[in-house]
């Protein structure tokens, strides 16, 4: 299969969990026999055509349309701060480069054929539409998340983008059954969505991989020592639910005095995270590390900790709850509304993987952090459990598999539109 493959993030650059799953996915793609074409974001200075680990990359160069972005911004992008309006920017230079050097320079000049288009989010729905309406080919548009659950209003601009995206697409991929609901309830034609979990490399995520020489440590080198680490890591946006989890520490402190917070991640969320630290008295228990690290470093991180804990306000999958399972920890996990992480995580049977909570209560989230801490032979089962259900359910190999049946599904429903319409490309 030949796919031209728009994608916000891809190496070397991050913003997320997207880029993450764009990486993984692809290099399954690959190695299942597949070529992949990725067009994704250029921070300036990366090449504008590359090879990664067999995957083909574009990065069209932006420049700055400041000057005429008022004239192109809809009514509510005009309400966004100034790096607000620079990212929007941006983001539709990314789209229209993209999908016009794959029109014309790929499929025009090199001849070049594609059996099927992919779009992950708003961020690179604009080149799909696009590309499908010059090319006439299958689109499969994923949903990692809607505005509307991101922001619970938004802009109406970019629910805009994403309405159509899904209209004009053949075929919808989310990435869990609480993300198909939450599509159905805002009115997309459940008929079109397919659901296919994201997933992890358990060869990368393997506890086998540290001795316990080298996790003592990296404890001592973050500041841990020998105390409880309960660890969180991502994006510190209100959506995550880590505003939640520094005020459960107090309570969590009063059953496990020496227990220990390590936050790693960056977001807008910093500085209430500091003043919550410095306002309880916590400068001694919780660890900020405002930083995005490298894959191998966040790995350590996992294999250091007793506990992991997203307690997630909206969340359609969760890739870092999928890491920590893998590394053989036990999660305490937000499950209300869309939850992801409420799939992912079993908390009853005979092989239970950890907790769930009300991300809006404190006294939740500590009762159930407590409970691990407290007890070793649990945290024990429930991590060996965890790594169990990723080995069996969330390997990158299965996602991508399973998305790969999703695109010949696709192309399958192009052809079939192809005869009804003699005058069509097929």
């Amino acid at each position: 299969m030949r796919m031209a493959y728009f994608v916000d993030e891809f190496p070397p650059f991050f913003r997320g969990g997207l880029g993450t799953y764009a990486m993984e996915i692809t290099r399954q793609y690959v190695s299942q026999e597949n070529t992949v074409t990725v067009f994704s974001h250029n921070n300036g200075d990366d090449p504008t055509r590359d090879q990664w680990e067999g995957v083909e990359v574009h990065r069209p160069l932006l420049t700055d349309i400041s000057p005429v972005l008022p004239i192109l911004n809809p009514c509510d992008i005009q309400k966004w701060d100034v790096k607000g309006q620079e990212f929007y920017q941006q983001t539709l230079l990314y789209n229209f480069l993209s999908a016009s050097k794959l029109v014309n320079e790929l499929v025009r000049m090199e001849k070049r054929t594609f059996d099927i288009l992919v779009a992950h989010d708003w961020l690179a729905a604009i080149a799909g539409i696009v590309a499908k309406r010059n090319l006439n080919r299958p689109l499969v548009f994923h949903f990692h998340s809607t505005e509307e659950g991101r922001t619970s209003n938004g802009s109406f601009t970019v629910k805009q983008i994403e309405n159509l995206a899904a209209e004009t697409a053949d075929l919808i991929v989310t990435v869990s059954y609480a993300m198909r609901d939450e599509l159905v309830r805002l009115g997309y034609r459940e008929n079109k969505i397919r659901v296919v979990y994201n997933g992890v490399d358990p060869r990368k995520y393997d506890p086998a991989r540290f001795s316990q020489k080298e996790i003592r440590a990296f404890r001592d080198q973050i500041g841990v020592g020998t105390a409880p680490m309960i660890f969180f890591i991502g994006r510190l946006t209100w959506v995550k639910g880590i505003d939640m989890l520094a005020m459960a520490m107090p309570l969590i402190l009063r059953e496990i005095p020496e227990a220990k917070l390590v936050i790693l991640g960056k977001g807008e969320m910093e500085p209430l995270l500091s003043h919550i630290v410095k306002a309880h008295g916590l400068e001694n228990h919780v660890i900020l590390n405002f930083s995005y690290v490298g894959e191998e470093e966040r790995i350590r991180y996992y294999a250091a900790c007793d506990v992991a804990v997203f307690p997630s306000k909206y969340e359609p999958f969760g890739i870092v709850c999928t890491e920590a399972m893998s590394m053989a920890k036990p999660v305490v996990v937000g499950a209300r509304g869309t939850s992801g992480l409420r799939e992912q995580v079993e908390i009853s049977g005979n092989y239970p993987t950890g907790y769930h909570i009300n991300p809006f209560d404190p006294g939740d989230i500590a009762k159930f952090t407590v409970k691990l801490l407290a007890d070793p032979a649990l945290r024990k089962t429930m991590g060996k459990n965890a790594r169990d259900r990723v080995l069996e359910m969330f390997s990158w190999e299965v996602a991508a598999r399973n998305t790969l049946r999703v695109y010949e599904e696709a192309i399958e429903l192009s052809h079939g539109d192809a005869k009804e319409a003699p005058g069509r490309l097929s």
